[in-house]
């Protein structure tokens, strides 16, 4: 079973008499445990797309399938609720609360979702994501790197279906963005989660099960490697 299905999905934004087709007519399906990269240049539609699959805006036209469920068709609530049980999400720009540290970090939204909080799995997860002597600082006291991984932890610990990234390595130097990518492919791996990232990193999209290029709104390539 997919866990991700797009079907025809267009989105249009009209603005007085400026209109812009950011989505296409895109279609596409990504299997359970797959690693998609989406990539292309500026403008050409990755953001809207990424954020169309993650119900954060709503197409013009078209379907977006998370295991079977058209959340296209939810309603604002629903949607809400459903991304909180199903879809993580990993910024560019880390949102970690830097009136928390690590660890209140990474259980929050858990917290939210009134789920008891596991503490030997957020031990296991900081270990596997080599943070572990990190768990009781700041956000502030961290580079940028750390930073990263606790965004990771936060977005993995609920254990939703798929996990969404938007340039989730863009501030981070090449070597630390290899390292981050492959203990985050790790962390997906040994809890069976569908990774889906917009980049701009060649070596990025490089470690993609699949990769979705777009231009203009339209998928012009959509292979496996």
């Amino acid at each position: 079973m997919a866990a991700v299905k797009v079907v025809s999905l267009t989105k249009e934004y009209i603005d007085g008499d400026h209109y812009l087709k950011a989505v296409d007519n895109v279609s596409f399906s990504i299997e359970e445990g797959e690693f998609v990269a989406i990539v292309g240049v500026s403008g050409s539609g990755k953001t809207t797309l990424l954020n169309l699959i993650g119900g954060l805006e709503r197409p013009t036209h078209g379907c977006v399938f998370i295991h079977d469920v058209d959340i296209t068709q939810l309603s604002f609530e629903e949607q809400t609720d459903f991304r909180r049980w199903h879809i993580g999400f990993i910024f560019q720009k880390y949102n970690l609360i830097p009136t928390m540290n690590v660890y209140e970090n990474i259980v929050l939204p858990a917290k939210l979702m009134k789920r008891k909080v596991d503490e030997k799995e957020v031990f296991r997860l900081v270990k596997d994501l080599e943070i572990q002597e990190k768990l009781f600082q700041m956000p502030d006291a961290l580079s940028g790197g750390q930073q990263q991984r606790v965004a990771i932890a936060r977005a993995v610990y609920t254990h939703p279906t798929i996990l969404l990234g938007d340039e989730l390595t863009g501030n981070l130097d090449s070597r630390t963005s290899a390292s981050v990518m492959k203990l985050l492919k790790g962390i997906c791996s040994q809890y069976q989660q569908t990774l889906l990232i917009v980049t701009h990193d060649e070596n990025v999209a490089a470690m993609a099960d699949q990769i979705i290029c777009m231009k203009d709104g339209k998928v012009v390539e959509n292979g496996k490697l």
